[in-house]
Order: structure tokens, then sequence, then C-alpha cells
């Protein structure tokens, strides 16, 4: 194993990835929501006659490694801008890159 791979932790689940490919593409102070994260795992597993909604069945997948990623320190997960707790939020929130890189 080289240095570069002890770095970054492998992820293997394809919810996770997604999240994390989402954030690295866009500059460090945009947040993503987990719609947005659905969407994309949706489209990469798209069949012939899913539905538009096929986002859908994958929020709760989406925010199960959303929470998993910040208790690692690899995301944070924000309502109204800051961070909140991963083992304890609701409502609304976004997920963001964590401030310091």
């Amino acid at each position: 194993m080289s240095d570069s791979d002890a770095e970054t932790p492998r992820v293997d689940d394809p919810v996770a990835e997604a999240i994390l490919g989402l954030l690295e593409d866009m500059p460090p102070e945009k947040s993503i929501s987990p719609m947005d994260a659905a969407r994309a795992v949706a489209e990469a597993r798209r069949r012939p006659g899913d539905g538009p909604e096929l986002w859908r069945r994958y929020m709760n997948a989406v925010r199960q490694q959303a929470v998993h990623l910040a208790r690692q320190g690899r995301i944070e997960i924000t309502r109204k801008g800051e961070p909140v707790d991963p083992n304890n939020f609701k409502g609304v929130v976004r997920l963001r890159l964590p401030a310091g890189g």
C-alpha cells in the first residue's frame, strides 16, 4: 500500500462514493442537498422503465451514508449553514466538505 492509499480511506459504498464525488467536484465553500446525492445515485442505477421519482428510493441510504461520513470527519452535515451533530439532527440539511479541507 502506498502513502497516498493510507491517507485516503477507501470507500466501497456507491452511495458514499456519490456523495464524496459530488462534493469533490465543487468549490470547498459549496454544499449539496441529500436530494442531489440521491438523484446522482438513481441516475447511475437507472434501468429502462424506472420512473422519474426513482431518486426517492435512495434518500434513506444517502442520509445513512452522510451520517457515517460525518462521523468519520470526511463531510459535514449542516443546517442553516452551521455544522450539526451527526448523531442528533433533523430537518432540512446540506452536505459539504469540512471547512479545514
